[in-house]
């Protein structure tokens, strides 16, 4: 038996590992979790070589069955074979005799599996990049207008916690002020450690074990309940999930780019009303900071010189009273690194300026000069932040997709409808295109680049795509270099895409996205249709030479 079916079960192996071998060659960051897959699948299938050669004839003499045995589970496979073999020849005879029928067979198989294709097309199966995960945790993001005070911040954030408290999913629940929250990785991409002012907050969910709902559902649950209470304070709030692969930004990223920083900033604007008119989006929010005050202070330098005392004792002697000045750290042994010692005045004197600016500065003869002598204190609008990608200034917009079609791309294409129904010109009087793929080399006319998780879905199946026809090329030449003959190769290829007739319906049928898992199981599926295949076509041929029609 070993002899018989060696050597296409060794052309059979290495066939599959080859239609491995394209989930090793995604970039980006979807890269990391792809490669274990071809690593581990080529290792497991080089084993399972070396056990069906090495272990499985000697278990098998050491382990068969009496001779009684096997003859009564050779009658009882016979039996089974000639039922099957009935089944199939009333259906494949009438098929090779009558080439009417066998024609129409063929373009009945190839009209099939276009109409299942037809399935993305209307949306009965819907694209995405990763199933929806479920977690035991999720955060509430809230962002108020820049410059709002610490106490509307607070007061908000406890009455969406006591709210969520409410819920019967919800274990336990923390709320991070004018602070950040312990972030991950899917924190590090979002800049969450960023997050330090009095009008941002966070709260973190942690969910209970025995709850019946997906972490999704008491996400979308949570944003239903609360979107319109953060729209009715002024303020945006983002669900943000812990994500099943690589994080972004936010899954719907609209990167705005134009000739200056007026036209990005009104097309930015113009954007985020578009995007909240869509329905396939919500959490909708852009990196645009409101205008606000903050407070100035000028030292007058020459009444700082007649006083003995430079600029630089000015500058410290504010760092000590806002609680920026260090003065030394403790090295315990039980911490990695050390802890800072920091001068402060308490947060009642320094929240004040009419009392900051009565703080004494020390001059070279150890006399003190009050603050209010040495500087004035105005107020003035803080600049706003120029963000760049790619040495090109750019302004994002962001949302995240709800509803049923989770799918970035669906959402994107209603904006884009949206933009066209409306004739919407950007401040430039252009009509901004938007770009999936590529982007212009100049930024002279305004235009929409598509990022976040369509980035990733497009790295992921653009460079799997590239790899798996390189691996179905390498797959031929090799079976053509085993069997001499170039039209068998294709035969035995032929039935790869008419996976999708099985593939594509059952994700109608279970309503499940498809999704990067769903393309791997079609490459490994490829795989081992070719290796049965192989071993059919191989056990065929052989009978064909020993003088068996076909």
């Amino acid at each position: 038996a070993v002899r018989e079916v060696g050597n296409p079960t060794i052309l059979a192996t290495f066939t599959v590992i080859a239609a491995l071998i394209p989930m090793g060659m995604v970039g980006g960051m979807m890269g990391p979790y792809m490669s274990p897959i071809p690593i581990l699948g080529s290792v497991a299938m080089l084993i399972s070589l070396f056990a069906a050669f090495a272990f499985t004839p000697w278990l098998t003499n050491k382990l068969k069955p009496s001779l009684a045995n096997l003859n009564e589970s050779a009658e009882k496979e016979h039996r089974q074979a000639a039922k099957i073999e009935k089944f199939f020849r009333g259906i494949i005879i009438p098929l090779i005799k009558d080439a009417r029928k066998g024609y129409a067979f063929l373009f009945g198989i190839i009209i099939v599996f276009f109409l299942c294709l037809i399935l993305f097309a209307t949306k009965s199966v819907k694209v995405k990049m990763l199933p929806l995960d479920n977690k035991p945790e999720f955060n509430i993001v809230i962002n108020f207008p820049e410059g709002t005070d610490l106490t509307t911040t607070a007061n908000f954030t406890h009455d969406l916690a006591s709210r969520m408290a409410q819920v019967d999913d919800v274990k336990d629940l923390q709320t991070y002020i004018g602070t950040a929250s312990p972030f991950n990785f899917n924190g590090l991409v979002r800049h969450s450690y960023l997050r330090q002012y009095p009008w941002q907050a966070d709260i973190q969910i942690q969910l209970r074990e025995d709850r019946e709902r997906t972490s999704h559902e008491v996400a979308a649950e949570a944003r239903e309940n609360l979107t319109p209470l953060a729209k009715k304070a002024g303020a945006r709030i983002q669900i943000v999930e812990m994500p099943p692969g690589p994080p972004v930004l936010q899954s719907v990223v609209g990167e705005i780019y134009g000739p200056d920083e007026e036209t990005r900033r009104q097309l930015a604007k113009d954007l985020t009303q578009i995007f909240e008119q869509s329905d396939r989006l919500g959490d909708v929010d852009n990196l645009l900071e409101a205008d606000h005050k903050i407070l100035r202070f000028k030292v007058d330098a020459e009444k700082a010189q007649r006083n003995g005392i430079s600029v630089e004792d000015v500058n410290r002697a504010l760092d000590i009273a806002m609680g920026g000045y260090i003065i030394g750290d403790i090295k315990a042994n039980a911490f990695l690194d050390p802890t800072d010692i920091v001068i402060q005045v308490p947060l009642s004197v320094r929240s004040q300026i009419n009392r900051l600016i009565q703080l004494p500065v020390t001059n070279r003869m150890g006399n003190t000069v009050a603050l209010s002598e040495l500087v004035s204190f105005a107020y003035a609008l803080e600049d706003k932040p120029i963000y760049h990608k790619d040495l090109k200034p750019v302004e994002f917009v962001t949302a995240e997709t709800v509803g049923e079609l989770a799918a970035p791309v669906y959402g994107q294409f209603h904006v884009e409808q949206l933009l066209a129904d409306s004739g919407y010109q950007a401040p430039d009087k252009v009509v901004p295109s938007t770009w999936w793929f590529t982007e212009p080399e100049t930024t002279k006319e305004s235009y929409i680049v598509w990022g976040g998780e369509w980035t990733v879905t497009w790295e992921t199946f653009h460079d799997m795509g590239i790899a798996f026809m390189g691996a179905l090329v390498l797959i031929y030449i090799v079976i053509v270099a085993q069997f001499g003959n170039f039209l068998l190769p294709a035969i035995i290829m032929a039935p790869i895409p008419l996976t999708l007739i099985g593939i594509l319906p059952g994700h109608w049928l279970l309503g499940a996205d498809f999704t990067a898992t769903s393309m791997i199981g079609f490459i490994a599926l490829a795989g081992i249709i070719v290796r049965n295949s192989i071993l059919l076509v191989d056990c065929s041929r052989e009978y064909v030479l020993s003088g068996l029609s076909v």
